[in-house]
């Protein structure tokens, strides 16, 4: 209690610290007088109040797959890219002004169609020239074979000196020789005729015209006229684990999108590689697809599935029953009375969210999928209708 700190002053004027003392003591009695009242009326409770007894556990809601026999395929899923079987650059194989484009970007064309047109008439110019030539020292030839007979004749009789009888000879040969060379002029300028003329050299697409129609083409120019790819059939190369190769030898090949969610066609393993790559232990692999509809596009992306083997009446259920424990893999099983029991099991190969159990449960089980977070050995659990669903 807060007790004034000026003396109290009476009429008589007369302040006495003895007696303010006592004024003091008095108020201070009271003041304690009135606490203990205030205590007795309002009793403390701190400290009284008793915690109220623990309730049972409550069921933690999950939802639940069955256990069931099934056959599992065993499909191996690889990531390949779709290479085409014939990639051509379409090149000129001599020098000359680009006269004629015969086709259009994007086009499918069939083997020895006509593509381009380089000007032939500097070649066919020359090709006359030579033909001319050849014409020429055939005529020659023919002479000179003539008077070599003649000579022979003579020198039989001694009518002619043996030196100049062998000389007819040796100028026979002499033209033969050109001969052969005027003759090879005249093919080569034939062949380069036909050059000029440029053909597909497979059946595909042609890509992008990289040369327009009126340019100086070289021979073997970087880039070439088109890029010519062969569409049908395609090929898609994969890796697969070397220990998987006596299995996957001539076996259907399914090519899906990259995102794995649709199916681009159906082929068949054609061949495999002569090695083994030594730094992530796999074999590629190439597959043949008809592609009819050009589903495949040179340098996608797919997913190769082959279908390895498919393990007959086996226990199956969800994947993601299985957890993973201090002493492996485990489910928890539902039991009778609407608890859990933690049970260990031994798995096989899976496929999406299937799984195969090879021992730890038994058909006809239910397994929890969903809510497995706050569960343990024991505890109990409540079954939505909305959260039961049949194994996979």
């Amino acid at each position: 209690m807060f007790l004034p700190e000026f003396p109290v002053c009476f009429p008589f004027s007369i302040c006495n610290d003895r007696f303010v003392r006592s004024v003091r003591h008095s108020c201070l009695v009271a003041g304690m007088f009135l606490t203990g009242t205030i205590f007795t009326s309002f009793p403390c409770t701190v400290g009284s109040a008793r915690a109220e007894p623990a309730t049972a556990e409550s069921a933690t809601p999950v939802g639940v797959a069955g256990v069931r026999k099934g056959n599992m395929p065993f499909v191996l899923s690889e990531l390949g890219t779709v290479i085409p079987i014939a990639t051509v650059t379409v090149q000129t194989r001599l020098d000359g002004y680009l006269t004629q484009v015969l086709f259009t970007e994007g086009q499918e064309v069939k083997k020895d169609d006509l593509l381009a047109v380089i000007d032939p008439r500097p070649y066919e110019a020359f090709l006359k020239q030579y033909e001319g030539q050849l014409a020429a020292d055939i005529a020659q030839l023919d002479e000179a074979r003539m008077d070599d007979a003649r000579y022979q004749k003579l020198l039989r009789r001694d009518a002619v000196d043996a030196q100049t009888a062998q000389d007819q000879h040796y100028k026979v040969q002499q033209l033969i020789g050109t001969v052969k060379s005027d003759q090879g002029l005249v093919d080569t300028y034939k062949l380069d005729i036909e050059y000029c003329h440029i053909r597909a050299p497979v059946s595909g697409r042609v890509g992008i015209r990289a040369v327009d129609r009126g340019n100086y083409v070289t021979a073997a120019q970087s880039g070439g006229l088109a890029i010519l790819t062969q569409m049908k059939p395609i090929s898609v190369i994969f890796t697969v684990p070397q220990d998987r190769l006596g299995q996957v030898r001539e076996l259907p090949v399914e090519a899906w999108d990259s995102a794995d969610a649709e199916k681009l066609a159906t082929g068949k393993v054609s061949s495999l590689d002569s090695e083994v790559d030594t730094s992530t232990g796999t074999v590629r692999l190439r597959a043949i697809f008809d592609n009819p509809d050009e589903d495949l596009f040179p340098n996608q992306f797919v997913n190769a599935h082959l279908l390895v083997e498919t393990e007959q009446n086996v226990l199956l259920t969800a994947a993601s029953a299985i957890q993973t424990g201090p002493d492996g893999s485990f489910v928890y099983v539902v039991q009778a009375d609407s608890t859990v029991k933690a049970v260990p099991v031994k798995t096989g190969i899976s496929q999406g969210n299937t799984v195969v159990i090879m021992s730890g449960v038994r058909e006809g089980d239910r397994v929890v999928i969903s809510g497995v977070d706050r569960l343990h050995d024991g505890a109990r659990i409540s079954i939505p209708a909305d959260n039961t669903s049949a194994a996979p």
